[in-house]
C-alpha cells in the first residue's frame, strides 16, 4: 500500500486514516460494493473495456487520477470484473456451442474457465507479478513505496479482456465456419496462431503500461522482452504446422470428459 502521509504529519497517520487504508478496508469496500448494484459504474467500466483496445494510456491516467483522489491505485468499483464475468460465461456457453457441447459438459467447462482459467491463474500470475516488481523493480526499494496486490491484480483484468475477447469470442466464428480453423492445413493454423499472437500481445503490452504507469518503479521495459519469444514460437509454429487453436479444443473436450 502507498504512503498516505502528508507534509505536515512527519510520517504519521491518524487512527482513522491508518484504519480507512489498510488493506482490508480496501477490500471489504470491493466486495460489499459488490451485492450493490447500484453503486457500480458500469458505464464507465464498458468506457475501458473500450479503451483497452483502441488506447490503453487513457485508461491508466485514470488509474493516476484515482490516486490522487481517493489515495489507491487499484480499482474501488467492482463494475469491470462484473462485466469480465460476463463476458467470460457468455462466450465459454459460445465454445460449448461451437465444440458441439451438452449442457452438462458446457456447464462444467463453464465451472473450469471461471475459477481455474480465470480466479486460479489470474490470482497466482498477479501474486507472482506483484512479488517480482516489489523485489526487482522498485526504484528506492527501502522507502516505504510499493505496488499494491490490488493493484497487480487489476492489471491482469486489464491485460485479460483483450485477450478473452479475442480468442474467446471473435475466434469462435473461425472455428469451424470461414476459414476453419480446427484444420490441419495452413490457412486455418495461420489465422488461428495470429489471434493467439495478437492477443498475447495485448496482454504483453497492457501488462507493461500497468507497471509502467508507477512513477516508483524502475526497468519496467523488461517485460516487454517476452516479445521476442512470442515472435520466436510464432514463426516456429507456422513452421512446423502447429495449431494453437485446434490443442485449446481438444483441451476444453478432454476437461469435460
Amino acid at each position: 500500500m502507498l504512503p498516505t502521509t502528508s507534509p505536515h504529519t512527519n510520517g504519521a497517520l491518524g487512527s482513522r486514516d491508518a484504519a480507512r487504508h489498510t488493506a482490508g478496508a480496501k477490500r471489504y469496500k470491493y466486495l460489499r460494493r459488490m451485492l450493490h448494484f447500484k453503486q457500480m459504474d458500469f458505464e464507465f467500466a464498458m468506457w475501458q473495456m473500450l479503451y483497452l483496445f483502441t488506447s490503453p494510456q487513457r485508461v491508466y491516467r485514470n488509474f493516476h487520477y484515482r490516486k490522487q483522489t481517493k489515495d489507491q491505485w487499484a480499482r474501488d468499483d467492482p463494475a469491470f470484473l462484473v462485466l469480465l464475468s460476463i463476458w467470460l460465461c457468455v462466450s465459454t456457453i459460445g465454445f460449448g456451442l461451437v465444440l458441439d457441447m451438452g449442457v452438462l459438459e458446457t456447464l462444467k467447462l463453464l465451472l473450469w474457465v471461471v475459477f481455474v482459467d480465470c480466479i486460479g491463474v489470474g490470482l497466482l500470475i498477479s501474486t507472482l507479478m506483484w512479488v517480482i516488481t516489489n523485489k526487482y523493480l522498485l526504484k528506492h526499494p527501502s522507502r516505504n513505496f510499493d505496488v499494491e496486490w490490488g493493484y497487480s491484480f487489476d492489471v491482469h483484468l486489464n491485460a485479460f479482456y483483450p485477450l478473452l475477447v479475442i480468442l474467446h469470442f471473435l475466434q469462435l466464428f473461425f472455428i469451424n465456419h470461414i476459414v476453419v480453423i480446427n484444420y490441419d492445413w495452413f490457412p486455418g493454423y495461420f489465422i488461428g496462431n495470429t489471434f493467439w499472437l495478437i492477443s498475447i500481445s495485448y496482454y504483453l503490452y497492457i501488462t507493461f503500461l500497468g507497471y509502467n504507469a508507477l512513477p516508483f518503479l524502475n526497468n519496467t521495459v523488461v517485460l516487454l522482452y517476452p516479445f521476442a519469444l512470442l515472435a520466436l514460437l510464432y514463426v516456429l509454429s507456422l513452421s512446423l504446422g502447429w495449431n494453437f487453436t485446434k490443442g485449446l479444443c481438444w483441451f476444453y473436450k478432454f476437461r469435460v470428459q
